[in-house]
């Protein structure tokens, strides 16, 4: 079976457990997914699934998107990516549904997200410097300060933390615990956050321990 689906996320709420205690969940959407198209390791090498998520107007969609989404006859999709398989032994056919029920008997699930971006940040917002002194006529409180020696080496060392565009970048959660699946709504109910603003698209795979 498939290793994994293409969502979105639609926000955070909390759930008591049987003892009563607080869990802050992420509620997923997951699927319905659909299979545009099906790779094998004789025609490019490898085996793979490709799946896309959610409908968009063709308006907005180029003619490459619209041919390829026209075998199928699904729709052009608004996300697309491709899931590996080991093998191809079960019957996958182009056009076929994916659920949420893929996730019926997983416990633990990874999520792939963009991280909301922040802009440009300083190092204090960036990394969590503390700062120099507010007081005594620092008219810099806020700056990075010394990044390095003059003569040797010369020059600033690369992985320097220092200011520069803070989030908007691809960010993995691993072995988030699954609360709920719901096949009526295709939803999924996960302990802890997801990256990524309520709304923003997501890649959910089977944990490593669940393959």
């Amino acid at each position: 079976m498939i290793a994994g689906l293409l969502g979105k996320k639609l926000g955070m709420t909390q759930i008591f457990s049987e003892g009563g205690g607080l869990i802050p969940v992420t509620l997923l959407q997951a699927g319905p997914c659909d299979l545009l198209q099906i790779k094998s390791k004789e025609n490019d090498g490898y085996s793979a699934l490709q799946i896309g998520f959610e409908n968009k107007k063709e308006k907005r969609a180029s003619k490459a998107e619209i041919g390829h989404c026209s075998k199928v006859k699904a729709g052009v999709k608004r996300l697309i990516r491709e899931f590996r398989v080991d093998t191809l032994d079960e019957e996958y056919a182009p056009g076929q549904t994916f659920t949420v029920s893929v996730f019926e008997d997983v416990k633990s699930i990874d999520v792939t997200g963009t991280s909301k971006g922040k802009g440009f940040a300083g190092v204090m917002k960036r990394w969590g410097f503390s700062g120099g002194p507010a007081t005594h006529g620092c008219t810099t409180p806020r700056s990075a300060g010394s990044v390095g020696a003059g003569t040797s080496p010369g020059h600033v060392h690369k992985g320097k933390k220092m200011a520069g565009r803070m989030g908007g970048k691809r960010i993995t959660v691993k072995n988030l615990d699954v609360i709920k699946v719901d096949k009526d709504r295709n939803m999924l109910v996960v302990k802890g956050a997801v990256p990524g603003p309520n709304g923003g698209y997501i890649i959910i795979r089977k944990s490593k321990c669940e393959l």
